[in-house]
């Protein structure tokens, strides 16, 4: 297992929080998602071998979120 944190710009609300947390845990391969409204960001604990960031990163885009590397 493999974990990456990523900041994430634009969310407000406990909703938004949920609704990233959601989006990530759909993903076969992700073991552990903590979301940080106060950080704005995610830690994600995922199977390189299923996922890549990248595929996260464009799940959260498609939420729409920003990602900040």
């Amino acid at each position: 297992m493999t974990t990456i944190t990523l900041n994430i710009q634009g969310m407000t609300c406990g909703g938004c929080v949920n609704g990233v947390k959601r989006v990530l845990t759909n993903f076969s391969g992700v073991r552990q998602v903590e979301v940080s409204l106060e950080k704005g960001r995610a830690t994600i604990e995922y199977d390189p071998a299923q996922v890549l960031p990248e595929q996260l990163k464009a799940a959260i885009g498609d939420a729409g979120y920003d990602v900040k590397t």
